[in-house]
């Protein structure tokens, strides 16, 4: 475990306040039920996860 100072604590809760803000405006502006996770991704600007060569996921793992 990594310790942060107090001013890296408040730079680290700022950027998690700034993304929550995103997800919420990309939400209100849906008009389905629920954001999908290509849609939490686009707006995260993330990009989804790729298995390593040689892994495999087993049926219905990660949901």
């Amino acid at each position: 475990m990594w310790l942060l100072d107090q001013d890296d604590q408040v730079h680290v809760a700022l950027a998690e306040i700034e993304l929550c803000c995103e997800l919420m405006i990309a939400a209100s502006a849906t008009t389905e039920e629920r954001l999908s996770s290509e849609r939490i991704d686009e707006v995260l600007n993330v990009s989804p996860r790729v298995p390593a060569q040689g892994t495999r996921r087993s049926a219905g793992a990660g949901r």
